[in-house]
C-alpha cells in the first residue's frame, strides 16, 4: 500500500480513491458509500473536492433506476466515453494488446490483482492502484495516458453528464498536456481511435465495457 507520501501525494491519493469509488455502477454499495466520499471530498482542496461533492449530491438525489440507466447508456453504449485508457490512443489494435500488457505488468511488480475478467487499463482500476498501492506508479500511467483521460473529460462535458465531474477533479492532479498531447487529442478528437481490427491478444476475452470490477483486497476510503 502507498506509504510515505508528502502532504500533497498523499491529498492526490484520496481524490484518486474517491473518483475510482464514484466511477463504480451506481449500485445500493455505492449510496451506501456516499457519506464517506462526501466527507472525504470535504477534505480536500476546493479545486478537485468541489466537483466530487457535486456528483455526490447528484448521486444522491437522482432515482436509484435513472441513475443506473444514464451510466449504462454513458459507459456501455458509447465507446466516445470509453472508460478504458488505452482504447482512444490503439482502438481495437495489436498495439492496443502491447499496451494492457504494460498495465498489467505494473501490476504484477506491485503485488496488485485484479479479476481476471477485467482489462487492466479501466479508469477506476488504475485510480484505485495509484491511491493504495503504488502512487508513482499509478501517476506515470495516468500521465503516460493523458491524451485518453483528456478525450473522455471533453466527452462527457459536451454530453453534459454528472460524471464529467470525476474527470475534471482528476485532471487537476495530473500535469497539464503537453503539446504533443493537445496535438494528439485533437487529432483522436476528429479522426476517432484506430480501427484495425485484430483482437487484444491475451485481453480480448476480457469484459469490453461495463463497471470497474473491484480489485480483489479493494479500496476503502
Amino acid at each position: 500500500m502507498t506509504t510515505a507520501l508528502a502532504d500533497a501525494d498523499r491529498r492526490t491519493a484520496l481524490a484518486w480513491q474517491v473518483q475510482s469509488l464514484l466511477l463504480d455502477y451506481p449500485d445500493g454499495r455505492l449510496r451506501e458509500r456516499l457519506p464517506l466520499l462526501c466527507r472525504a471530498a470535504e477534505n480536500l482542496p476546493c479545486e478537485v473536492g468541489g466537483p466530487l461533492l457535486t456528483l455526490c449530491s447528484h448521486l444522491d438525489t437522482t432515482p436509484p433506476a435513472a441513475l443506473a440507466a444514464d451510466y449504462v447508456d454513458t459507459f456501455d453504449h458509447r465507446k466516445r466515453f470509453s472508460l478504458f485508457l488505452t482504447y482512444f490512443r490503439h482502438g481495437d489494435t495489436r498495439a492496443r494488446g502491447m499496451a494492457l500488457l504494460r498495465f498489467q505488468h505494473a501490476y504484477r511488480v506491485a503485488g496488485y490483482r485484479i479479476a481476471p475478467t477485467e482489462l487492466p487499463d479501466h479508469l477506476a482500476v488504475v485510480l484505485e492502484f495509484g491511491a493504495t498501492v503504488d502512487f508513482e506508479a499509478g501517476r506515470r500511467l495516468l500521465t503516460e495516458y493523458r491524451a485518453g483521460v483528456e478525450l473522455l473529460r471533453l466527452g462527457l462535458r459536451e454530453h453534459g453528464s454528472p460524471w464529467f465531474a470525476v474527470l475534471e477533479s482528476l485532471s487537476r492532479t495530473l500535469p497539464k498536456l503537453s503539446r504533443r498531447e493537445r496535438a494528439l487529442v485533437a487529432r483522436i478528437a476528429e479522426n476517432g481511435p484506430p480501427e484495425e481490427e485484430v483482437g487484444l491478444g491475451p485481453y480480448s476475452a476480457a469484459s469490453p465495457a461495463g463497471p470497474a470490477a473491484r480489485a480483489q483486497g479493494g479500496a476503502t476510503v
